[in-house]
């Protein structure tokens, strides 16, 4: 059994994991990967494996890399390409391995090739920080539709859509991912009659998005098509979405995401539950956003084992680290379930300090059960961080009032009024497809 053999193999299997770890483990075995004097480029090797892992266990091709430099097979341009891809699967991955990489690739004189270039933008874009994704745009000399895609997703997610339409009226080039970011820009900022314009002048010059859909199935994309679900699931509209889902000729992780958070946020908990463990059983690998939806799914039913299981496998299993938002959904299983002592317990073990989010969750649960000194305990740490939230105000003061605490109440309104807080009136807003 040779190099040749094993790497014709490794690229057959490419979508197949357990395929690919057995091959992995004869190269190891074999000694083959550690070979230099084979007449088999180990980086050839390498770059193949780094590729097989990214689409399975991504964190598994940025710890090949670590191999792959101390057996001083040295890394090219299809390696980076690989590494910043999987590096962008997730939050934490991107945190963690940018800045190496980056370095990585600079000291190697790599980052003049397109295609490295075009992937570490989508990495940039990944971390939210627009000032680099713009910096690393600026680098690349012709930027192709995939990287002015990148940069208009990147406008879109950070809110700036002044830009992300004087940049897209500039492209010299539109495919439909362009079209489907500045929708998507749009409906992130909630500007929804802007983004039906724009899907209008985009794809048709009338009709409703199914009708779109069903006319442009044959090549919609799992950018276009993930676009619509996220927009249908954010009105309501889970028949629509789901019709949209169940058509896809193609779909990638962000699509599940899509259709698994729409029905978590619309109280269809046992459905998203479901839909996760379909997609599983299809072979596509969770990320951190999977996890915020079946967590969000979990709170809302109260299911406290289940969730538990999630949350612990998402660092064992998928080697997921959890952020800020995971363990907000947490507090808000523990709470909501009544589980007071042990959401406490939880929160003051974090890793690091908890946000609003969290000491929010745990307020609204304290408001739920009537937990009056430790809604004021968690309410006082709440306070340090948005002293002037006008909701936090209303809500602690209820939850004195609900215990007949009168005296507390009425202290908490007037430092509100001192202070010039005023509370936002609310409102309802009614409208259709």
């Amino acid at each position: 059994m040779n190099s040749e053999y094993l790497l014709q193999r490794l690229q057959r299997f490419i979508e197949r994991p357990n395929q690919i770890k057995q091959i992995h483990s004869l190269l190891i075995t074999t000694a083959l990967l550690f070979n230099t004097a084979s007449k088999w480029n180990p980086t050839l090797l390498y770059n193949t494996l780094i590729r097989a892992y990214l689409n399975i266990i991504p964190h598994c091709s940025l710890t090949l890399f670590t191999f792959m430099l101390h057996h001083q097979a040295p890394p090219n341009g299809h390696t980076f390409t690989s590494l910043f891809k999987a590096a962008s699967t997730s939050q934490s991955l991107a945190s963690l391995s940018c800045s190496p990489l980056h370095a990585q690739a600079l000291k190697r004189g790599i980052l003049t090739d397109s295609f490295v270039q075009t992937s570490l933008l989508g990495l940039c874009a990944k971390l939210g920080s627009l000032s680099n994704v713009r910096k690393v745009f600026e680098e690349i000399l012709n930027p192709c539709i995939v990287a002015c895609n990148v940069m208009l997703d990147a406008f879109g997610r950070n809110g700036d859509m002044g830009s992300a339409l004087f940049f897209f009226d500039r492209l010299s080039e539109k495919d439909v991912v362009s079209w489907t970011s500045v929708i998507n820009g749009f409906v992130r900022s909630k500007q929804f009659a802007k983004a039906i314009w724009k899907s209008k002048g985009g794809f048709t010059k009338g009709g409703r998005y199914m009708g779109i859909f069903s006319e442009t199935r044959a090549f919609m994309t799992v950018f276009m098509g993930t676009a619509l679900i996220d927009f249908y699931g954010k009105r309501g509209h889970l028949e629509f979405a789901f019709r949209v889902f169940n058509q896809m000729l193609d779909r990638e992780v962000c699509t599940w995401n899509a259709m698994i958070s729409s029905f978590a946020c619309n109280g269809r908990e046992k459905e998203a539950l479901d839909l996760f463990e379909k997609m599983k059983v299809d072979g596509m690998y969770p990320n951190e956003v999977t996890f915020v939806a079946v967590l969000t799914a979990c709170a809302c039913t109260k299911r406290v084992q289940l969730g538990s299981q999630f949350f612990q496998s998402m660092r064992c299993q998928y080697g997921i680290v959890p952020i800020m938002e995971h363990y907000g959904c947490m507090v808000d299983l523990l709470g909501r379930a009544g589980l007071l002592t042990q959401a406490t317990e939880f929160v003051n073990t974090m890793p690091f300090q908890p946000d609003a989010s969290v000491l929010g969750a745990l307020i609204g649960a304290c408001k739920i059960h009537g937990a009056i000194e430790l809604g004021n305990e968690m309410g006082r740490r709440l306070l340090e961080l948005q002293p002037r939230h006008c909701g936090l105000y209303v809500a602690l003061s209820t939850i004195n009032a609900d215990k007949e605490r009168w005296d507390r109440a009425a202290d908490l309104r007037k430092a509100m009024v001192e202070a010039g807080i005023r509370k936002v009136p609310a409102y309802s807003f009614i409208d259709s497809v």
